[in-house]
Parts: C-alpha cells; structure tokens; sequence
C-alpha cells in the first residue's frame, strides 16, 4: 500500500501552483474546474511519484493555522543532499519565507530545515 496524494485547499490557486513548480521542482497537469460549484484543483507531481493535489473553491472556512496544531502539520521534501537543503532555505529565506528552524541535524537524525510557506503552511526540507 501507498499513499497515492495528499491534498490541500488554498485562497490562492495558481501563487500555490507557482510556490511548488519554483521551488520545489513540481510539474503540473493542465487543471481541473467544475463550473457547477467553482471547485478548482491541479495535482502536482514531483520526483519519485508523490503528487500533492491543491484545490479551493469559494467561501472556504478560516482555521487556526498554528505551527503546533492537532492534525496534520507539514509537508516534506527529500532534496538528496545537505547542500540542497541549505541552498533552498537560504532562497526561501532570501525571498522573504520565514525559516522557522535549520538547517540543522535533529535529535532523531534528520537534517532539514522548517519554513512557512504559501499560505501560513510548513514545508520541512531534508536530505
């Protein structure tokens, strides 16, 4: 068994789309609309087959989007090496993301670092 995608709802569909093709390598499909209840999505695929599907429609509900929070909390991406991860956080940082930690090597051996990216959402970086 495996995961075949994760999925997130976003205000912005394309700054999301864009966030994840720039800087994360993703490629994405041409898009899906239903012109019934405005529902909007694309999937992104990335190296080694995980897809992320990104979606909105109107009149989403606001939630709490604290870094410590029940539920799922973040995202992360293999990059395969040190050097990509420090290269990559110091972009995001140098675009103005905030780098909530790292990179570093953690107590249970990770290296990575842990950024807000679009939307208040956090992505960790690793090897």
């Amino acid at each position: 068994m495996k995961i075949e995608h994760i999925a997130m709802y976003v205000r912005d569909l394309e700054a999301a789309r864009d966030f994840f093709l720039k800087y994360l390598g993703a490629s994405s499909n041409s898009g899906y609309h239903n012109k019934t209840t405005d529902f909007r999505s694309y999937f992104l695929s990335f190296d080694g087959g995980s897809r992320l599907e990104i979606m909105t429609r109107p009149h989403l509900a606001d939630s709490d989007n604290a870094i410590a929070r029940m539920g799922f909390v973040h995202i992360a991406f293999s990059l395969g090496s040190k050097e990509k991860v420090n290269e990559l956080t110091a972009r995001l940082k140098a675009d103005g993301y905030e780098v909530l930690s790292g990179p570093r090597t953690t107590g249970d051996g990770y290296y990575e670092s842990c950024i807000v990216g679009i939307e208040g959402n956090q992505i960790e970086l690793t090897v």
